[in-house]
């Protein structure tokens, strides 16, 4: 009987343990609405967040990920680096890579030949992979068109764009004829966005055809668009920006640097290893020197830093999103494209697991919020202005589009001054997002994860071939492989010399 007594014991003390560590966690029950008010609370204070945080998995949290041994909380986040990788590889990768091929979010509409403010535009590109294919006016949606008619926009009066290169303008007209007009496409309602001061010409171009991968843009035209870009004003006076102790600060450079490390990982993911027989592949090296290495491991932490900030804007744009009209006249894939995003702003997975990967509700507070917003919207609205002065066409494209993405998640998190709960239904009335927005944040979201889902397959790539290294008593040294940039220089790399004069 005594016996019994204690089995009986051990067991309810056994169960006690389990169901306490799945309540705190993600395994056999969902967390309870008392921990999910916790985490939405929680404080993005920089020394005692993750002790705050009540959404890490317990599970996973120890394991050490990819090349720069990454573990624990993502900083300034409120998930661990192994949920993340998890949530991404299982859920969400295959979510929103799907999702980005569909006719509503392959198209995407913008104006590639605004001059540079900056320096004359001199970049060239060394391949013809650099140039942008536009698409042809047969394939552009004909109710879009028909719309555009009633509200025309003007064309560029200055001079034209990369000559060398033009643009592809193929786009099926199939496509083309059933795209339905959403008014308000460019994106310049956004107190993020740099207005236009000149009527512009904007083209439809096919993402899917003009893919974000090596170029050849390298040297010092690239060179001088990321210095232009970390020298905004808000980062003067810090010696290590992601470290600042002002938390806005912080989190904008961390966006920054983030989507350099993302550019950077579709670089080494898509490069031409051969040029003289056109094949394309992983650079291997280039990942290494780059982004496999323990001490680039920031760059890396900001990469999932800037994928948990914009998932957390497309989750807390649900009843947005899940509003807009996706119709292209292809009932099949709209139908398709609604369900995939319904499936995407309200995934199981992810709301056990990582309910709010970032609290913006701690920022722009005190006195001083209101000022620093307005700070940080400026230099924000300089480098949305720096992208004119990339010299690559399909670079210029891509930074175009992750700019907006980053301005568009932004403007939904701060789009109020408690952003403690979700939109309501009255900040709703007050909060559109226009056709480009909605284009621009999935597919940057859909960037930010195939950039994670490429930290960690190369990451395994290059355990292996190192391996084989040591095996064939091969020195394990890394060779600096010749540079190129959409992206790959890092602040820390950036010369020394004053950089130009941001845009006032």
């Amino acid at each position: 009987m005594a016996r019994w007594f204690s089995i009986t014991c051990s067991a309810v003390a056994v169960f006690a343990i389990v169901f306490a560590w799945s309540r705190r966690h993600v395994g056999l029950f969902p967390p309870l609405a008392e921990d999910v008010k916790n985490t939405s609370r929680w404080s993005l204070d920089w020394k005692s967040h993750v002790e705050e945080c009540n959404c890490l998995s317990g599970k996973l949290e120890d394991e050490e990920i990819g090349s720069c041994k990454l573990k624990g909380t993502v900083s300034d986040c409120c998930c661990d680096y192994a949920t993340v990788n998890h949530l991404n590889q299982y859920h969400l990768h295959p979510m929103v890579s799907k999702l980005v091929t569909l006719p509503f979010f392959r198209y995407f509409k913008v104006n590639l030949w605004c001059d540079c403010p900056l320096w004359p535009d001199d970049g060239m590109c060394a391949l013809q992979a650099c140039s942008v294919c536009e698409c042809e006016e047969s394939e552009v949606p004909k109710n879009w068109q028909e719309e555009e008619k009633r509200q025309p926009v003007p064309s560029c009066k200055g001079e034209g764009g990369d000559e060398d290169f033009p643009v592809d303008r193929t786009v099926e007209p199939a496509i083309k004829k059933r795209l339905v007009n959403l008014p308000g496409w460019r994106g310049f309602n956004n107190p993020w966005m740099g207005e236009d001061k000149e009527d512009k010409e904007y083209s439809y171009i096919n993402l899917l055809v003009n893919s974000e991968r090596y170029t050849g843009y390298k040297g010092e035209d690239a060179q001088r668009v990321w210095t232009a870009i970390y020298s905004q004003g808000c980062f003067e006076g810090s010696t290590n920006p992601g470290e600042d102790a002002c938390t806005e600060k912080r989190v904008f450079f961390r966006l920054i640097s983030g989507l350099h490390s993302s550019i950077t990982a579709h670089i080494a993911k898509d490069f031409l290893v051969d040029e003289e027989l056109g094949v394309w592949g992983p650079n291997l090296d280039l990942f290494e020197w780059k982004l496999g290495r323990p001490e680039f491991r920031s760059r890396v932490e900001n990469l999932y830093f800037a994928f948990s900030f914009v998932l957390r804007a497309v989750i807390r744009a649900q009843p947005l999103l899940e509003g807009v009209d996706y119709t292209t006249g292809s009932p099949e894939e709209d139908k398709e494209t609604a369900e995939l995003l319904g499936e995407l702003v309200n995934n199981a997975a992810l709301q056990k697991a990582c309910p709010v990967p970032f609290d913006e509700g701690r920022l722009w507070k005190g006195d001083q919020g209101p000022e620093l917003r307005n700070q940080l919207q400026s230099s924000f609205q300089n480098i949305t202005r720096i992208m004119d002065c990339v010299g690559c066409e399909k670079c210029r494209l891509w930074g175009k589009l992750q700019t907006l993405g980053i301005a568009t998640a932004l403007k939904i998190l701060f789009h109020v001054d408690d952003c403690d709960s979700g939109l309501s239904q009255s900040q709703l009335t007050n909060l559109i997002l226009e056709r480009n927005e909605v284009i621009a944040l999935v597919n940057l979201l859909e960037r930010l994860s195939q950039s994670v889902e490429t930290y960690r397959v190369m990451s395994i790539m290059l355990e292996e071939r190192n391996a084989q290294k040591m095996t064939s008593d091969e020195k394990l040294t890394p060779t600096q492989p010749e540079e190129n940039l959409g992206g790959e220089n890092d602040v820390q790399e950036m010369e020394k010399s004053h950089p130009e004069k941001p845009v006032q």
